[in-house]
This record gives C-alpha cells, sequence and structure tokens, in this order.
C-alpha cells in the first residue's frame, strides 16, 4: 500500500498500489480533486521515480506539478529528497525576492499586475534558478550519501492562476492537451535535455566532458569524463551527479512561460518511461479518454507498461511516473456529443 498526504487535514491516508513514490497534497479542503498521480517500478529493481502534486501552491488556484527520475546507485533517495524539500525552498526564494522588491520599491504593496504576467513570471523563474541551486547544493552536503554517480531529473509546472511556469533538467518531459479543431492535441512544454541536443553537447565539450555512444547503444549518448570510460550520463542536466559538475553536466533549469487559453484541458508530466515508449499524441489521448480526471495518470502508466512489453519483449521495462493536472472538469458525454475525437498517432 502506498500513502496520499493530504495537507487540509494533516493526515496520512492509506492510498493504492501504485501510490508509494507519489504524494498529494491540498490547501483547502473543498478542492475538487481533477487531477491524478500514479507511479509503476519497472523490472531493474527499486523505484526511483517520485512525484507531487500540490493544489493551492502559491496562489488559492495554484498547483505545484513535479516529476523527478532517479539513477544510479542513491537516484531513488535523490528523486526523493527534491520531491520533498523543492516545493517548499521555491515558494521561500519567491516570496523572499518579493519581499526584497516591495523594500526597493519603499513597501508599495501595489507590485503585482495581473495585466502584466511577465513580471511574475520573471520573480518566478529567478526563484527557480536559486532554489534549483540550494536544492543541489543541499543534495551535496547530505551526510552519508554519494551522490557522485547518482542524481535525478526535475520537471515542474506551476499553474498561478491563467499562467504555467516551466522548469525542467534533464529528459523527464510535461506536455499540455488542447483542443483543436475538435481534437485534443499535445502540446510539448520541455525540451528533453540529453546530450544529443547540440547546444548541451557543446557546453558539456567545451568543460572537457565527452559525449558518446557505446556500440551496442549507438541511439543513446552519453557523458563521460575526460580520460575515463565513466560514468555515462544519458542526460545533460540533473541534480546530482557531481562527478560530472565541472564536465558541463548542470543544475540550471531550463524555464519557460505560457499563458492558458479557454481550450486548453490539461497538463500531464511523466518520466522517460512513458515517452520513450509512447508518443505525445498517444499519451494526450489516453488521458483525454481516461474513465475520469483521477484515472487519468493510471491509465498512462499502464499503457506504457504495456507498450514496453510488446515492443521491447527482451528488454527490462523501465520505472513509469505521470501527474495529470485538468484544467476544468470534462463533460465526457458533452465532448462525444460535440463528435469530439481522440488521435491515437
Amino acid at each position: 500500500m502506498g500513502i496520499c498526504i493530504s495537507s487540509a487535514s494533516s493526515e496520512i491516508h492509506q492510498a493504492e498500489d501504485g501510490l508509494e513514490n507519489v504524494i498529494y497534497l491540498e490547501e483547502n479542503i473543498a478542492f475538487n480533486k481533477l487531477c491524478s498521480l500514479y507511479s509503476r517500478e519497472g523490472s531493474k529493481g527499486l523505484n526511483q521515480d517520485s512525484a507531487i502534486l500540490h493544489q493551492g501552491y502559491g496562489v488559492e488556484d495554484g498547483a505545484f506539478c513535479g516529476v523527478f527520475d532517479g539513477h544510479g546507485k542513491n537516484g531513488h533517495i535523490v528523486s526523493k529528497i527534491v520531491r520533498n524539500s523543492l516545493p517548499t525552498l521555491l515558494l521561500g526564494q519567491k516570496n523572499a525576492l518579493e519581499k526584497m522588491k516591495r523594500v526597493a520599491d519603499g513597501n508599495n504593496e501595489e507590485v503585482e499586475d495581473v495585466s502584466l504576467p511577465s513580471k511574475n513570471f520573471y520573480t518566478w523563474k529567478e526563484a527557480c534558478v536559486n532554489a534549483f541551486k540550494v536544492m543541489d547544493k543541499e543534495i551535496k552536503l547530505q551526510e552519508n550519501l554519494d551522490c557522485s554517480c547518482s542524481g535525478t531529473t526535475a520537471v515542474v509546472v506551476l499553474k498561478q492562476g491563467e499562467d504555467l511556469v516551466i522548469a525542467n533538467l534533464g529528459d523527464s518531459r510535461a506536455v499540455l492537451g488542447t483542443i483543436s479543431e475538435n481534437e485534443i492535441m499535445p502540446v510539448q512544454l520541455t525540451t528533453d535535455l540529453k546530450p544529443t541536443v547540440p547546444s548541451e553537447a557543446e557546453r558539456i565539450r567545451k568543460c572537457n566532458g565527452r559525449v558518446l555512444a557505446l556500440k551496442e547503444e549507438p541511439h543513446i549518448q552519453r557523458v563521460w569524463l575526460p580520460h575515463e570510460d565513466t560514468p555515462g550520463l544519458a542526460m545533460s542536466r540533473a541534480f546530482g551527479d557531481f562527478l560530472l559538475k565541472n564536465h558541463g553536466v548542470i543544475a540550471l533549469p531550463e524555464i519557460s512561460h505560457r499563458r492558458l487559453a479557454s481550450n486548453d484541458q490539461f497538463i500531464i508530466l511523466a518520466t522517460d518511461g512513458v515517452w520513450d515508449v509512447l508518443s505525445n499524441s498517444q499519451v494526450a489521448s489516453i488521458v483525454w479518454a481516461a474513465d475520469s480526471e483521477q484515472a487519468a495518470a493510471k491509465a498512462v502508466v499502464e499503457a506504457a507498461v504495456a507498450t514496453w512489453k510488446k515492443k521491447f519483449p527482451c528488454s527490462k521495462v523501465d520505472d513509469c511516473t505521470a501527474v495529470c493536472l485538468f484544467l476544468n472538469k470534462r463533460h465526457r458525454q458533452d465532448a462525444a456529443d460535440s463528435g469530439l475525437s481522440y488521435s491515437s498517432s
């Protein structure tokens, strides 16, 4: 059995299997839970994925969505440390920046103009950079935890009113589901930050890191030390992995902003165990066709696991984790009556 933590009641509730690595929090017990989280261990050993969804984060209708994919010997520990600490660190940094701004403005309380969301975005952007930097330092200072070759990805989506702030390290991914021409369509919100990205490889090589693929895996570029065939990291940004931090692997997130529109329906975050076997369109269609908002994340994970076994019957299945936040209550019958179709490509 897993656990689901609700901050509204300050109680720990037993949850169904598949939730051992995920946490849901809410600031207001009146929230409609138009969301779901699910994680399933692969066949490689311990489930190193972690995830969190915190409703009421920052503002009343805000949310913090995060997915973290650990790797290396202690990756399962690192991903949980980040899941448990990053939301508080980030909000603390944002509040500190706003306080500094009020002081600089002579305690003028009118610091937020809803007609200028970019101002709020730049505050969140600076807060993300600061919080990710502090988070990486905290991991390094953990006693009796070797993170020289262990770390985690992090993909975070903050919903603040009608604004999304997206921060990404590594190759987990966030996708927005939106309706276009009566069809649910995916909009990828993040870039998979791997050594295959030219600008990422260039930074690594400038720091004397090497980017090479193994002969048996010619399609997977990895990061290696200058003069040793180790550790072979398959991403270019991560928390931890301190052996490579002087060789181009960084914990600086790629940050972007998106203003929500009326046709935007949901946000889905998932680890690469999902995206390695399912396309953005397939995932968006699975979410939209799910029996309920609460069933969407599990539907995505179960579909990914089934596809792993079908496509790669001789390979070990990766851990698969998903977080799904719906932006509006779905009316599936209304959608069906209007002729809305589901893309399965």
